[in-house]
């Protein structure tokens, strides 16, 4: 029943839904094998390029879409995730027979590719999923060809657990990152670890706990969230003992803020609006900004967002952020301070934005982070900090993000 789960979950990936948008698509399954589709489908979207190298070299002509999959997904499952060959054939040969005519007349062509593909023995040595043009050129342009390659090794190794825990709070098994998060290894039911229903933590990856802390919340500010869903930094402001305004501009996703500050127990007031056109009430002392962008930097958890997107919307995002930078500018009183984050490895939606912004607002300067757990090399010439999936590898790497302080003119720090 996985199995099949996978093959619906890739099907809608090639109608251009994300993963996350299909859980509808598996409701049928028991949540085991809802859980397992949806790993079994990441793993074969991050080593889809990998999977059609083994199989071009055993095939004659190209699949349908229907069939490629099912290959895939057992090419997948022996070669990568070690299943039992017999099992994984047998399987694939079903399921490609339950795709109507077609798929029965393809089941011989399946079974004796699969069943030369489970002695493959080049896998390991394969290069990884490629970044897509639009994405490589820039990416590779900005930090070197050895570093494109290694945030796609990062890509294919897929992503760990992290989480940001309350003042003194821990989790048994997990391992204490050097920047305050802590990282669990391997599959996991979220509800089911312990200090869940306490709320003694949320999760939130290791790059993406770092804004907030660049931020430097003091018990009794007054902070506003902008663009707040799905809400880790607004608990992370909330736990530092701030006066937090989260807006977002859906209604739906601040239900999920709600529900885990509540089981954190922690406070913040939340609003449904457009980041652009709210104001405060009253003063604030900062903005957090975690502005709408390509998403480019958590493609380790989110194995879909290259088939899914072409490139095509980043100019609109740019000028987006650049609104937003200067909208969250007029928030905050002279001497205020706001950070601008994105998780992005483009340096148009990063570097170059602040960049951008320190020419539009006279004044306006970068306050060099400093934090504890990241390391020097990390810090921009603009003074911003970028973090990169291919980062910590020997600990399991983390979301590509670019972060920024920003104090505006008039005050001290």
């Amino acid at each position: 029943m996985a199995r099949s789960g996978a093959l619906r979950l890739l099907a809608g990936v090639r109608d251009g839904l994300s993963l996350s948008d299909q859980a509808g698509a598996l409701k049928a399954l028991p949540p085991a094998d809802q859980a397992r589709a949806g790993r079994l489908a990441a793993e074969v979207l991050r080593h889809q390029s990998r999977a059609d190298a083994v199989i071009g070299a055993y095939v004659s002509r190209k699949p349908t879409p229907q069939v490629a999959d099912v290959l895939r997904l057992a090419v997948v499952e022996m070669l990568h995730l070690n299943g039992a060959a017999h099992g994984v054939v047998d399987a694939a040969v079903n399921l490609t027979r339950s795709l109507g005519k077609k798929g029965q007349a393809a089941s011989g062509m399946v079974n004796a590719v699969l069943r030369k593909a489970a002695g493959h023995q080049g896998w390991p040595g394969l290069p990884p999923q490629p970044m897509p043009d639009w994405l490589r050129g820039p990416v590779a342009a900005a930090h070197g060809e050895a570093a494109a390659q290694a945030i796609e090794a990062a890509h294919g190794a897929g992503a760990p657990l992290d989480l940001t825990p309350k003042p003194g709070a821990s989790v048994e098994g997990a391992d204490p990152l050097p920047t305050g998060s802590l990282r669990l290894h391997g599959p996991a039911q979220v509800s089911a670890l312990p200090g869940y229903t306490d709320g003694d933590w949320w999760v939130q990856d290791a790059a993406a706990a770092l804004p907030a802390r660049l931020l430097d919340p003091r018990p009794g500010e007054r902070i506003a969230d902008l663009c707040a869903a799905p809400g880790g930094k607004t608990l992370q402001l909330a736990a530092a003992g701030a006066q937090v305004t989260a807006v977002d501009i859906s209604p739906a996703r601040l239900r999920r803020v709600a529900e885990n500050l509540t089981r954190c127990g922690l406070s913040a007031e939340l609003v449904a609006a457009d980041a652009l056109d709210w104001r405060s009430d009253a003063p604030l002392d900062a903005v957090l900004l975690d502005a709408p962008c390509s998403a480019t930097g958590t493609i380790r958890r989110h194995p879909d967002l290259p088939f899914l997107r072409d490139g095509s919307g980043i100019p609109a995002l740019i000028d987006l952020q650049a609104r937003l930078i200067d909208h969250a500018l007029s928030l905050i009183p002279p001497g205020g301070r706001m950070v601008y984050a994105v998780c992005s490895l483009l340096p148009d939606e990063g570097e170059t934005q602040v960049a951008a912004a320190l020419a539009r607002h006279p004044g306006l300067t970068v306050e060099t982070p400093v934090l504890p757990g990241t390391d020097p090399s990390w810090i921009t010439p603009e003074g911003g900090l970028r973090t990169r999936p291919d980062y910590w590898p020997d600990r399991g790497g983390m979301d590509g993000f670019f972060m920024a302080r920003l104090r505006k003119a008039g005050g001290g720090g």
